[in-house]
């Protein structure tokens, strides 16, 4: 019955700005570390952005400088915030909800982002 929910993907032009959301169905959000993964036909899925319980980050080389990760838990919400886009970024990305401590890795159906003039 967990369910991670993602919004905000949509068609942008090249230089533009999305906010991915994502809000999970987990009983206490606050102790699990959240990430943002892509994927894009024939490739392995990637990390693109994670953030733990102290809140602190880690990002791909790719994105770092251009992408935020950030989370509210009281919504139990992380966010992506993508700048200055490429249509290298065009993917579909998957929310992600880890606690090894107690087995617990869940993730989300995907939102598609595609980066095109």
């Amino acid at each position: 019955q967990v369910q991670l929910v993602e919004s905000g993907g949509g068609l942008v032009q090249p230089g533009g700005s999305l906010r991915l959301s994502c809000t999970a169905s987990v009983s206490i959000f606050s102790i699990y570390t959240m990430g943002w993964y892509r994927q894009t036909p024939g490739k392995q899925r990637e990390l693109v952005a994670r953030i733990k319980e102290s809140s602190s980050t880690n990002y791909a080389d790719s994105v770092k400088s251009r992408f935020t990760i950030s989370r509210d838990n009281a919504k139990s919400t992380v966010y992506l915030e993508m700048n200055s886009l490429k249509p290298e970024d065009t993917a579909v990305y998957y929310c992600n909800a880890a606690q090894p401590s107690l087995g617990h890795n869940y993730w989300g159906q995907g939102t598609q982002v595609t980066v095109s003039s």
